[in-house]
């Protein structure tokens, strides 16, 4: 299936929300039980190593924080009635509260409450990983409705030394050389800021696994920000080995495409998603590197340089329901689910199969009559476009020019070109360039 293509994607569209819908009740924070029933989740579709680094493990600058588990909490008024419910909404507790349990004064109470003026039916979602707090998070009018001058409040947590939890699906090609996918797996009940590149990503790695690969693919599903540093302070070989990535997320509502280049801003996986999306036939957005945003900045960073780039629909922050409740699962449309898919596959097998020729024929034009390869691929109405093809691949296959930029120079799409190449490969008038990597 290819970007903008019909067939196939209701099926994928519903698989991926239905796994969205699995997913959703979970809640998940940076550690903890949640990441790890998220992962078992994402491990009965893939092949996953889960891993662990210990709370307190210098990274970088950083510091691996304690393990934050939630059994319950509530606020009930004097009548003993359930105000505020964790259990109706895991967005209602602030992430990484510490715990409490008290009688509290109505003032004291509205100090640990957040809400939405703007929008008073949705519950904010809140966090405080690194600072000793608690709170609630409540939609506007249930904040107005709390009058009563003493509430009970209950937060059952831990905040304990543990474990910083993430997952890895390392699927082997030809090469040692990878191509990284990464998304975030910390965020409770939010679907398309969290759930939806969980779920591109899983699907995208099951795809993966049954083709031919030339480079290695690595999908990491890990807590976002601190999870990468981790990932990085203790994988500085791997990352080395990285030659193409995508930072997956938001990429399940109904807005175009957005693409987010690498700190370069003109590597491979640059080209190859702008090469994607300028022949999808629907709007695109390309946006220039920022140093704000998921774990592409962390990839991205002056130290490692990664050429990563960031795979969206609607940006963070650019769509109202982002981080609140109505991020839900009436927001991602499965159809938007199965597009983002084909175009994340679509960008993946540019990078893998983009590689660099040798015409072996090089003076004139070969026979390619005599061969039989004006017939050997598509239609009569397509076999003029498809002998185009061969020539500019014959043409430019000097060496210098990969795959990629003939696709380009001819305004074609890769796949024709690549289909092209391999035909030629197979009669014997193209070579591999060994010394020269695309």
């Amino acid at each position: 299936m290819s970007p903008g293509d019909t067939a196939g994607a209701s099926s994928s569209g519903d698989a991926l929300h239905r796994f969205v819908s699995e997913l959703y009740p979970i809640c998940r924070s940076l550690t903890g039980e949640g990441v790890r029933r998220t992962l078992a989740a994402i491990g009965r579709h893939i092949p996953l190593d889960v891993r662990e680094v210990p709370s307190g493990t210098r990274v970088f600058d950083w510091t691996v924080p304690l393990e934050w588990n939630i059994r319950d909490a509530y606020v009930k008024d004097r009548a003993g009635r359930k105000v505020i419910d964790f259990a109706r909404s895991n967005l209602h507790v602030m992430g990484y509260s510490e715990p409490v349990r008290a009688r509290v004064a109505r003032e004291e109470l509205d100090a640990h409450l957040f809400s939405l003026p703007d929008h008073p039916e949705w519950i904010p979602y809140r966090t405080s990983y690194y600072q000793r707090a608690w709170g609630f998070c409540v939609t506007e009018r249930q904040r107005a409705a709390l009058t009563d001058d003493e509430y009970e409040v209950l937060i059952d947590t831990s905040l304990e030394p543990g474990h910083l939890t993430w997952g890895e699906c390392v699927l082997p090609g030809e090469t040692t050389d990878e191509i990284l996918i990464s998304c975030h797996v910390c965020h409770p009940s939010l679907c398309n800021d969290n759930l939806s590149g969980i779920a591109v990503a899983t699907f995208l790695a099951r795809q993966l696994g049954q083709e031919r690969r030339r480079h290695t693919i690595r999908v990491l599903f890990i807590p976002g920000t601190i999870g990468s540093i981790t990932w990085l302070g203790q994988h500085e070989g791997a990352a080395a080995k990285v030659r193409h990535g995508m930072v997956l997320t938001c990429l399940g509502d109904a807005g175009a495409v957005t693409y987010k280049q690498t700190r370069r801003g003109d590597t491979p996986i640059d080209r190859a998603a702008a090469h994607v999306l300028q022949h999808a036939g629907r709007p695109f957005t390309i946006e220039p590197f920022s140093p704000w945003g998921y774990d592409e900045r962390q990839y991205n960073s002056p130290g490692f340089d990664m050429p990563v780039g960031c795979l969206m629909r609607t940006p963070h922050g650019r769509f109202p329901e982002y981080h609140t409740s109505a991020d839900n699962l009436d927001l991602v449309r499965p159809e938007a689910l199965a597009d983002s898919l084909a175009t994340a596959l679509a960008i993946v097998r540019v990078v893998d199969r983009d590689a660099r020729y040798m015409n072996l024929n090089p003076k004139c034009e070969p026979q390619l009559g005599t061969r039989g390869l004006y017939g050997a691929i598509g239609g009569v109405a397509d076999a003029p476009r498809r002998q185009m093809a061969m020539l500019w691949v014959l043409n430019l296959s000097d060496g210098h020019h990969p795959l990629l930029e003939i696709a380009t120079r001819a305004a074609m799409p890769f796949a024709e070109v690549v289909e092209a190449a391999d035909l030629l490969l197979q009669h014997g008038l193209l070579g591999p360039c060994e010394t020269a990597r695309a």
